[in-house]
């Protein structure tokens, strides 16, 4: 999938998100935020100016958050999300309006509107991760300026293919077929498993 695939899933599939921010003692606050469109590098929301969310995104300028989609955990699709974001003020309201209607019966006329403003993230990392799929799957992604930060495990040439990782992968994701072996990341759960019995420390978190 590309970013903007990441993205549109995020709007158009799942909608509601638990988004954290920091408050003044450096500690995290959640609270359900939709978010209400996206382009190929940033998403938008909207919040009142009066909330305390508002006074933290703008003392911050940060976030992260998780959109879940699924019936049971084991249908579920995540994707979770932290990133750079700025306020963008009134001028994108009524077009967030026409793409997500409910809010009219929330804030049903103009005046009423006035207390909203609207958010941009900006620029970020995020994660997929899907388990209705057998393996899972996983995916990294960056979008505006970010770089991908990859995660997980790896295993270095360090490796003498004594087959130990092997018996203890959940995901049977480690390759055997040449020395060292290759930790097929887009199905690895990051248990930590292969890291914990290495006999030689040839596992190494990323």
């Amino acid at each position: 999938m590309t970013v903007q695939q990441y993205l549109s899933y995020i709007v158009n599939d799942i909608h509601r998100t638990i988004v954290a921010t920091v408050d003044d003692k450096g500690l995290p606050v959640t609270c359900a935020i939709d978010m209400m469109d996206a382009d190929e590098n940033s998403l938008y929301f909207l919040t009142a100016k009066g909330k305390s969310f508002y006074d933290r995104l703008n003392k911050r300028q940060f976030l992260a958050f998780t959109a879940m989609k699924g019936e049971d955990t084991m249908t579920s699709v995540a994707v979770s999300v932290r990133g750079k974001v700025r306020e963008l003020g009134y001028d994108k309201i009524p077009e967030l309006f026409e793409k997500n209607p409910y809010m009219k019966e929330i804030y049903p006329t103009e005046e009423s509107r006035r207390a909203l403003t609207v958010f941009q993230i900006y620029e970020g990392n995020g994660e997929w991760f899907d388990l209705s799929k057998k393996p899972i799957e996983r995916a990294s992604f960056a979008f505006g300026k970010a770089e991908e930060s990859p995660e997980g495990y790896k295993i270095t040439d360090a490796c003498i293919g004594c087959s130990s990782c092997l018996d203890v992968c959940p995901q049977n994701c480690i390759v055997s077929d040449s020395i060292p072996y290759m930790i097929e990341q887009e199905h690895c759960l990051h248990c930590g498993n292969c890291y914990t019995v290495c006999p030689v420390n040839a596992v190494i978190k990323q």
